[in-house]
């Protein structure tokens, strides 16, 4: 847990990072971490507002102190609409305190300590988002599930449904993918899936069993082999999308569970971008939330 200072810390801070799974705050005391909790998301386009309220609630309880400022990065922050509803959802547990939101990937590019450059989120959902030294942003991706998040997790296991299913449909054996979906999910029969998927489960439960996919893959399923490949080549084309518009190319941050976790996706995005000339590409080593710590120090709120 970082215990970098702060250079005003006259003032509790709360640093937000909130994902389409969970929120997770860290409270700074005289600059110092003093308290860390998770709760669940209170991303309303993952969750009713009322939840998202509920989910608020709970972690504040839970870092106590008196708050003087919260720095809340978030997917969906896309207008200034969605960053004053947010604004006004946090406002209702610290009502005195000063908010500032941001788009979650600039935690991303703040955690790993850089001030300029690409970021980079493959969690629930997947998005990159740019900086460059002369103040201009690029994003691509982060549209949502319904219009995007391709090489996301609830992506990755979507695809392993759609895998299953194109096999029965077909009448060819269901593979170690296959399997292990009927298994993780309760299902007798594939055309059982179909009913499951679109039971209000949520992507929290779909993105859950990404994790079959690269257990299939290392047992040898070609299938789930290539939901991993296509995945690895989706997220690459974000950072490529960014750097074609602010022509920079370092360094590539990447950040989420999906990417984090999961060695056989890094190595794959590493190649990716290796071969489009990205030499410099990091992921995190720390959770996205001591970004504000970052962002504080350099005076970048």
């Amino acid at each position: 847990m970082p215990e970098h200072k702060h250079e005003n810390p006259a003032a509790d801070v709360v640093g937000l990072d909130i994902g389409g799974t969970k929120t997770h705050g860290v409270r700074w005391s005289a600059g110092v971490v003093a308290a860390e909790a998770k709760s669940g998301s209170a991303n309303v386009q993952n969750v009713t507002a009322e939840e998202a309220a509920r989910n608020l609630a709970e972690l504040f309880t839970a870092l106590g102190g008196q708050v003087g400022h919260v720095v809340a990065g978030s997917g969906g922050v896309d207008t200034d609409d969605d960053a004053g509803a947010l604004r006004q959802l946090i406002a209702g547990q610290v009502p005195n305190a000063r908010i500032d939101v941001v788009h979650d990937t600039r935690l991303i590019l703040a955690a790993g300590a850089a001030s300029t450059g690409i970021a980079v989120i493959a969690g629930t959902g997947s998005v990159a988002w740019g900086l460059d030294g002369a103040g201009r942003q690029a994003r691509s991706g982060g549209w949502g599930y319904l219009l995007g998040d391709e090489g996301s997790g609830y992506w990755v296991g979507r695809e392993a449904v759609r895998a299953t299913l194109h096999r029965f449909n077909r009448a060819e054996p269901l593979g170690v993918l296959g399997e292990s979906v009927l298994e993780a999910t309760g299902a007798q029969k594939p055309e059982e899936l179909i009913a499951l998927f679109h039971r209000p489960s949520g992507r929290r439960y779909w993105a859950g069993q990404a994790h079959l996919v690269f257990k299939a893959a290392g047992a040898g399923d070609s299938g789930a082999q290539r939901i991993i490949d296509d995945g690895a080549r989706y997220l690459c084309g974000l950072v490529a999308d960014v750097a074609s518009v602010l022509g920079a190319h370092s360094p590539v941050i990447i950040g989420g569970g999906l990417a984090v976790h999961q060695p056989k996706l890094q190595e794959l995005i590493k190649a990716g971008l290796a071969k489009d000339g990205f030499t410099d590409v990091r992921f995190l080593s720390v959770d996205p939330v001591h970004g504000v710590d970052y962002l504080l120090r350099t005076g970048a709120l």
